[in-house]
């Protein structure tokens, strides 16, 4: 591991902690993302598609200890998170985990950090564009223009918006997120009225009785509960997001405390309240995949045009979505072709010092989205969404892999700890690594979907090791360049 880091510079014990090493990826970012534009990012990243349409076919799958499965999920989505957290302001980077695994565990770490990063939100990308092009079809207007059309627009807009300025996009995420809070908030206040009134939601009275009287809180026992895991996990995915937005803050160290604090509450409020509340208003077998749970509840209560105000909220969702992963992996990908592990041209910025190569990559493989939506648009969503969650598990887990070697090289001296940290190291990281892989092998007790999931890890495996080797003398000749200014003890 010689050149596998700038940072192999720091390797000799010292009696005073090193130097804060540099991402050569990070020069030339604005720093125009304000407390505000991170904050709602980290809100956008804890609520997506995956609560407000999701967590209907969930529902009706597991039952009420959804939302037990969305808390225990949320603890460990936090603990990431705060790690994550940790790493930032001992190093703001918009490279992010990605620039932290190059000087924790080396290139190769950072390689596969980065290209499996990439997989997931290019694949979610494609998913995204998928969702929007289906929740458009919902309005008998947009029904005779064709998926892939629809799904390319929506591709080409936000493209536009990401390419202009990273201010912008940071607005576009404000609004998006003002949007999903404030449709939450109101459903919750309608649900907590309707209990309070006992108003009859579809010829029942709403309260414990709803859950007690189908079968409690496991209708259909524990596994269905465990198998849901996986869905839930991704339903958090895009928490990371706040790590690579503190690249472009001007405080990270005032911002970013503040927004990893408060993930945990709204996860306790936004998901857990919501299933909460649905499980007390409805029996888990009203509610389907193919309805928003939030729809077939107002709708039970004869609220007229439920359907098109949540159909708009779902699509706002998977707008943000996309926007937000060719944000993040447009940065991801310039700290990556720093090192070498990335192509040339997405180091690449316009003038508005936004990362076009990137994000132009990303969307480049989203195109092939859109054929996939034309060759194949209701099987789409599906393909795409279960490679996504490969990316998520395996993103987490090198993030708590960081943090474990962050904290070791502390206690040797070798750096300092900010003052903002994870609790209970090294427990919460091995507990969370444990609980991600636990997640991602119950995937195979899943033989339509999540077996043939897995069964393309060796795939997977297979393109990154031939990619690495396809990379690796570049990856060195930048290595050496770093550490020459640094003398003949960079090497040792």
């Amino acid at each position: 591991m010689s050149k596998d880091a700038v940072t192999t510079a720091t390797a000799a014990p010292r009696t005073d902690a090193a130097p804060t090493p540099a991402d050569a990826g990070d020069a030339g970012y604005s720093k125009d993302l304000k407390h505000r534009h991170v904050n709602m990012i980290a809100i956008g990243g804890a609520i997506g598609t995956g609560l407000f349409l999701g967590a209907g076919g969930r529902l009706h799958d597991a039952g009420p200890a959804l939302a037990l499965a969305y808390l225990v999920c949320g603890v460990f989505a936090f603990f990431v998170v705060r790690a994550l957290g940790e790493l930032v302001l001992y190093r703001p980077s918009s490279g992010s985990f990605v620039s932290y695994a190059r000087e924790f565990l080396g290139e190769k770490g950072a390689y596969v950090a980065g290209w499996m990063y990439f997989l997931n939100w290019s694949t979610t990308g494609i998913a995204d564009i998928t969702a929007i092009a289906l929740y458009t079809h919902y309005w008998s207007m947009f029904t005779s223009i064709p998926q892939w059309v629809l799904a390319l627009i929506a591709l080409a807009v936000v493209l536009a918006v990401n390419l202009i300025s990273v201010k912008i996009f940071g607005e576009m995420e404000f609004w998006f997120a003002i949007v999903k809070v404030a449709t939450l908030v109101g459903f919750m206040l309608i649900g907590i009225f309707l209990l309070a009134t006992q108003h009859e939601v579809g010829g029942q009275t709403p309260g414990p009785s709803v859950i007690g009287d189908h079968g409690g809180v496991f209708p259909h026992g524990v596994m269905p509960v465990v198998l849901v895991m996986q869905g839930v996990i991704f339903a958090y995915a895009a928490l990371e997001l706040v790590g690579v937005a503190a690249g472009e803050t001007a405080e990270p160290e005032k911002v970013v405390p503040r927004a990893v604090n408060s993930i945990m509450w709204r996860v306790a409020l936004f998901y857990v309240g919501s299933v909460v509340l649905l499980a007390l208003l409805l029996p888990g077998t009203a509610y389907s995949a193919d309805e928003s749970p939030f729809v077939t509840v107002l709708s039970k209560i004869g609220v007229s045009g439920a359907g098109d105000v949540m159909n708009l909220v779902v699509l706002t969702a998977a707008m943000s979505s996309l926007n937000s992963g060719l944000y993040s992996t447009g940065r991801i990908l310039r700290s990556m072709a720093a090192a070498g592990s990335a192509p040339r041209f997405t180091a690449r910025m316009n003038r508005s010092q936004v990362p076009y190569g990137g994000i132009l990559l990303t969307c480049a493989v989203c195109v092939l989205g859109v054929g996939l939506n034309y060759l194949m648009p209701a099987q789409a969503f599906e393909i795409v969404l279960n490679v996504a969650s490969l990316g998520v598990v395996s993103t987490w887990v090198i993030i708590m892999i960081c943090h474990l070697v962050f904290v070791r090289r502390a206690k040797a001296g070798r750096l300092t700890r900010p003052s903002f940290r994870l609790p209970g190291s090294p427990v919460t990281e091995l507990t969370t690594i444990a609980f991600l892989l636990a997640v991602l092998c119950l995937m195979w007790n899943d033989p339509e979907i999540g077996r043939k999931t897995l069964l393309l890890i060796p795939v997977i495996a297979a393109m990154l090791t031939t990619g690495w080797f396809g990379v690796r003398r570049r990856v060195a000749r930048n290595a050496d360049r770093a550490v020459a200014p640094e003398g003949p003890t960079a090497r040792q």
